[in-house]
C-alpha cells in the first residue's frame, strides 16, 4: 500500500470537514439556505483578506480574477506598470497584451524580489500610470515581494496597486486595509484549502472609482455586476456551490485559529523547511523566500523534473518542479493551507530518502534534525 502526500503550492490538501461538506447532495444555489452559506463565506473571506471591503466570489481559477482586474480597472488608453519576476508575473504581461494595454515592465531575474525604489522611480517618471500589477509570492520561484512598501508608494499617488495573492493569502501577511492595497485577488486551492474552481477579488474605494470609468469589454468577469449582488448575497451566474460548501468549512477552521496565528504557523513551517535545506547543504532559490513554498536549487547534473516524477511514482510524495526556464532546475515544497509540523517532517524525510536513492551526496537525517530543532525552539 502506498499513501499519497501532497506537498505542492497548489492544489493543497483539503481538510476532512471540507471534504464531508462537499460530499452532500447537490442543492439549488438560489435557495434561502444557499444564500446564508454565501453570506457567511463572504464575511469570513473579509477576515482572511484583512479588509472591510467586499470580497467578490467568482467561479474560475485564479487567472480569471487576474483577467478581471485588467478588464474592470482599465480603459484602452491607460498605461500600467507590471512587475515580472517569474511565470505568474509574466501572466500579468500576457493578460495586458490580450487587452492591448500599454505597459512598462520591471523585469527581474527569477528568484529575485522587486526593490520598491524601482517602482517609486518609475511612477515618478510616469505619474500617469493607472496601476501597478504585482505579486505577493511568485509561486514559480518562491520569492516574496514587499507589498507593504509598494503600497506606501502607490497610496501617495493616483496609481492603483493590484496584488496577485493567489498562492500566499493566509501564508504571508497582506494587510489590505492597513497597508492601503487597492486590489487583492486569490483563489481556492492554496491557503484556503479546497479544490480549484473559485477565485476572489477585493477592491478599495479607489479601485471601484476606476471600475466606474473602465471602458474595456467584459461580461462574465464584470465586477460591478458581482458587487451589485453582494448584499443579496448571490452571484450573477451559477456559482460552484459544492466548492462554496467546502469553503464555508475551511474558512471556519481559519477563523477559529485566527488570522495572525495562521500566518505564524506558516512562518514556522517555512522556517523549519529552510533550516533543513541549509543543513542538507542545499541552496534556497529565492533571495527573499515566501512562507507558502520553499524552492530548492540543485546544481547541474540532477534533473529535478525527473526527481519529482520519481518521488511521486515510487513514494507517493508529490513536490512541484520548476516551470518554464526553471524546468529541471528546482524542487518546490509547499507547506501551505492544511499543513502542520508533522507534514513538514514527512516532506523533508522523503526528500532525504529520495536524494539518497539518487546517490546525491547528503547526510541522512541532517535536514530532519534541523527542522526538529527549529520546532523545538519557542515561537
Amino acid at each position: 500500500m502506498k499513501k499519497n502526500h501532497l506537498f505542492t503550492p497548489g492544489p493543497t490538501p483539503v481538510p476532512t470537514e471540507a471534504l464531508l461538506a462537499m460530499a452532500q447532495p447537490v442543492d439549488y444555489h438560489r435557495s434561502a439556505e444557499a444564500t446564508e452559506v454565501i453570506r457567511e463565506v463572504l464575511e469570513n473571506l473579509k477576515v482572511v483578506f484583512q479588509t472591510e471591503n467586499d470580497v467578490l466570489l467568482l467561479t474560475s481559477s485564479g487567472s480569471g480574477a487576474m483577467e478581471g482586474t485588467v478588464a474592470n480597472l482599465l480603459s484602452p488608453e491607460d498605461e500600467v506598470l507590471v512587475i515580472r519576476s517569474g511565470k505568474f508575473g509574466d501572466r500579468w504581461v500576457e493578460i495586458c497584451e490580450a487587452y492591448s494595454i500599454t505597459f512598462d515592465l520591471i523585469d527581474l531575474e527569477w528568484g529575485h524580489s522587486v526593490d520598491p525604489q524601482q517602482v517609486a522611480e518609475n511612477l515618478k517618471r510616469k505619474p500617469g500610470m493607472k496601476a501597478v500589477y504585482a505579486t505577493l509570492c511568485e509561486t514559480s520561484t518562491g520569492a516574496l515581494h514587499d507589498i507593504k512598501s509598494l503600497a506606501a508608494i502607490t497610496r501617495e499617488t493616483p496609481t492603483l496597486l493590484v496584488v496577485d495573492a493567489i498562492s500566499a493569502l493566509g501564508a504571508d501577511d497582506l494587510q489590505m486595509d492597513a497597508w492601503g492595497v487597492d486590489v487583492v485577488i486569490s483563489c481556492s486551492q492554496k491557503g484556503l484549502m479546497i479544490p480549484p474552481g473559485l477565485a476572489f477579488a477585493s477592491l478599495s474605494d479607489r479601485a471601484w472609482e476606476a471600475v466606474a470609468c473602465s471602458r474595456l469589454p467584459k461580461f462574465y468577469f464584470d465586477f460591478a455586476k458581482a458587487r451589485a449582488l453582494v448584499e443579496k448575497p448571490t452571484t450573477p451566474y451559477t456559482p460552484a456551490f459544492t466548492l462554496i460548501l467546502g469553503l464555508q468549512q475551511a474558512l471556519r477552521l481559519l477563523c477559529d485559529e485566527g488570522v495572525r496565528d495562521v500566518l505564524a504557523r506558516h512562518a514556522r513551517l517555512a522556517g523549519a523547511t529552510r533550516s533543513a535545506v541549509e543543513a542538507l547543504g542545499l541552496q534556497l532559490f529565492a533571495q527573499s523566500p515566501a512562507n507558502a513554498v520553499t524552492s530548492i536549487a540543485f546544481p547541474q547534473g540532477l534533473d529535478t523534473q525527473a526527481f519529482v516524477k520519481y518521488m511521486r511514482d515510487n513514494h507517493g510524495i508529490t513536490y512541484a518542479g520548476g516551470q518554464d526556464k526553471l524546468r529541471g532546475q528546482i524542487v518546490r515544497i509547499g507547506h501551505l493551507g492544511w499543513a502542520d509540523e508533522s507534514d513538514v517532517i514527512v516532506a523533508l524525510a522523503a526528500l532525504e530518502r529520495g536524494l539518497h536513492e539518487w546517490n546525491y551526496p547528503i547526510q541522512l537525517g541532517a535536514g530532519v534534525s534541523a527542522a526538529q530543532e527549529y520546532f523545538g525552539t519557542p515561537s
